[in-house]
């Protein structure tokens, strides 16, 4: 049986939504130049001082552009000119269409019909919230996060040094501004990870979905500012034009197109590879090549060790791993189909990466059958589960627990994918496992959680759930939990970081670990077809999986308090707090395009999607 949480019902969870017309998700958005919108311009620097950003960074050149769903340009739009917060009037009654309070529900699952009803109404927007001017600096609301979220952070946050790495696991967050510097303790900022302390860098690759151009080029120190960059991308037709124009001041950044043959995926997958006089290095991460993904958002990564250059003569089998890391990443890299990366291929078969201790998990879109069906997706994941991790007692109360930033359509109910297909796969723990409906957890930010954070509402911009996506599927969000992670520092840093994993009942062991770019989508796992003998997978996803048995261990401990980092410490450093607190009856996951005006921010604003 699988376990949701008490006193979660679907009538718990409704009223009235309000309806704006929207793609669903980050990773299910159409292919660029076909039916989404022109990604506009933004500032990249938010001078409105009641939107505070506790970070000084160089002003990029003009424009910027917007990357991504409809729901960061929102956000973008909400910092640059915010919608103060004001109290309704005494005696008046706030009514129920002017916010998220309530969702208005649809009994029909026909989506071509309803999408075209959705998109025809108009947004009901909040009578009382006005767009003002911004506040002088003293004039900023009290934050209760304390005074120092609105002190710039000190010279050294960027500076680089020596970091206290995690040897064991290679798993990092990302540096946070507006928390206590221990909880910046062995997390890592991207000039950290492209500092000269790692390697003298000859050359680089950054895979990613968005991408600003300007801010990527200012993170490289300037030693290796002007070495080749080559950028991996999936934009198309006016998208891909934009990107280009954006690297226009920058010669020695080129270009690589992923293919995206199949309607609506994405080249979703976050991945660095960079070549050193000293070897070669792999970071695989969670963060886009963004401004606004590295600064207050809880992102993760995993960092290769340093990979020397193997002896000349070596075969092309040599240097490899006892997770065959080397021959799944040439295959990843390889099944681009692209010119580009021939050298970079060549460059890894010259490197030993025997040391990797971790199984890759990518996603490339196609239709698969017979044994191929195993190389991509969930049905990878469910290949390395059943082949390389061991059965535990009690384990059919060891539980699943996945954390996400984006949600596709799962289906009219829980057996059309997420029960029937995912969770099977997540179930699964070796060869005798009999894959039982294990207990289901999903952490997803709630309303409040979006709200009380260090951006406030705008953080809801990389929360891209829909109200079309979010009504057909109530059903789902019985499973919801909080984010929670007050024991990491990053409670009120919004998830952009994508995790899996299986725990003990009592919430202490893991079986496994997973940290990938892939949101909780078909569109990133893939879906079975024709009678379960073709598995569709539509976008680039990529991530590294954790197993107790390639580092030598039963099961791996949960460090409960993970900073500030200890290197006395064993324990995996889970970014989120365990048990999971379930949503209570007045908790509601983040809806991006209705408005929430019944209560200010973190800033003092509030939520009013145009």
């Amino acid at each position: 049986m699988i376990k949701l949480c008490a006193g979660m019902s679907q009538d718990s969870q409704h009223g009235k939504w309000s309806v704006s017309s929207s793609e669903d998700d980050d990773d299910e958005l159409p292919p660029s130049g076909t039916t989404s919108k022109p990604r506009q311009a933004m500032q990249s620097n938010h001078t409105s001082s009641s939107v505070a950003d506790p970070v000084e960074v160089k002003a990029e050149p003009e424009p910027s552009l917007i990357v991504g769903s409809q729901a960061r340009q929102q956000a973008a739009r909400n910092q640059s000119n915010p919608v103060k917060f004001e109290s309704p009037a005494a005696g008046k009654r706030r009514t129920e269409s002017s916010d998220g309070a309530g969702w208005a529900l649809s009994d029909s699952d026909d989506d071509d019909a309803e999408k075209r009803k959705r998109s025809e109404s108009p947004v009901r927007k909040p009578a009382s919230p006005k767009r003002k001017k911004a506040k002088l600096e003293t004039e900023r609301p009290p934050s209760p996060h304390g005074r120092v979220y609105y002190i710039d952070e000190p010279d050294d946050f960027f500076e680089a040094s020596v970091p206290h790495l995690d040897d064991t696991f290679r798993f990092y967050l990302n540096k946070v501004t507006g928390l206590d510097r221990k909880y910046n303790s062995g997390a890592l900022h991207i000039r950290d990870i492209l500092s000269p302390l790692f390697g003298t860098l000859k050359a680089s690759v950054q895979f990613n979905y968005c991408f600003d151009i300007a801010w990527m080029v200012e993170q490289y120190p300037a030693e290796f500012r002007d070495r080749p960059v080559l950028i991996v991308h999936g934009d198309k037709r006016e998208a891909k034009a934009r990107l280009l124009q954006q690297a226009q001041p920058f010669p020695h950044v080129r270009f690589c197109q992923a293919k995206l043959d199949i309607a609506f995926g994405t080249h979703h997958t976050k991945m660095m590879l960079l070549w050193y006089d000293e070897g070669f290095r792999v970071i695989i991460l969670t963060s886009n090549l963004i401004r606004a993904d590295w600064y207050q958002k809880t992102q993760g990564m995993w960092m290769s060790p340093l990979f020397p250059r193997l002896p000349e003569g070596s075969s092309n089998t040599a240097g490899e791993s006892p997770t065959f890391f080397k021959r799944d990443l040439l295959e990843y890299l390889a099944a681009y189909r692209a010119p580009e990366l021939e050298e970079w291929i060549q460059r890894i078969g010259e490197h030993d990466l025997s040391q990797t201790r971790v199984y890759l998990v990518g996603s490339i879109p196609g239709r698969y059958v017979g044994p191929d069906m195993e190389r991509w997706g969930h049905l990878r994941l469910k290949k390395l589960l059943y082949e390389h991790t061991r059965p535990v007692p009690d384990e059919d109360r060891w539980a699943v627990v996945g954390q996400f930033s984006s949600i596709g359509s799962m289906g009219a109910d829980k057996s059309k994918w997420l029960t029937g297909e995912f969770q099977r796969t997540l179930g699964t723990l070796g060869k005798s496992s009999l894959a039982p409906d294990t207990p289901l957890h999903l952490l997803y930010p709630s309303v409040e959680d979006v709200r009380t954070s260090l951006e406030g509402y705008p953080a809801g911009g990389s929360l891209p759930y829909s109200i079309q996506t979010a009504q057909k599927q109530l059903w789902l969000h019985s499973y919801f939990h909080r984010w929670q992670a007050d024991a990491t520092g990053r409670t009120h840093a919004m998830p952009h970081i994508k995790t899996y994993m299986r725990v003990s009942p009592d919430f202490t062991q893991l079986a496994w670990f997973l940290v990938t770019s892939a949101n909780l989508s078909k569109a990133a796992w893939g879906t079975l077809e024709k009678n379960n003998t073709q598995v569709m997978v539509r976008s680039y996803e990529l991530g590294v999986l954790y197993v107790p048995s390639a580092f030598d261990m039963k099961t791996f401990t949960v460090q409960k308090n993970p900073f500030p980092v200890s290197s006395s410490s064993s324990g995996f450093p889970v970014p989120f707090d365990l048990p999971p607190t379930c949503y209570s009856e007045k908790d509601q996951p983040w809806i991006w395009n209705i408005p929430y005006s019944q209560a200010p921010d973190t800033h003092g604003n509030v939520w009013v999607p145009s």
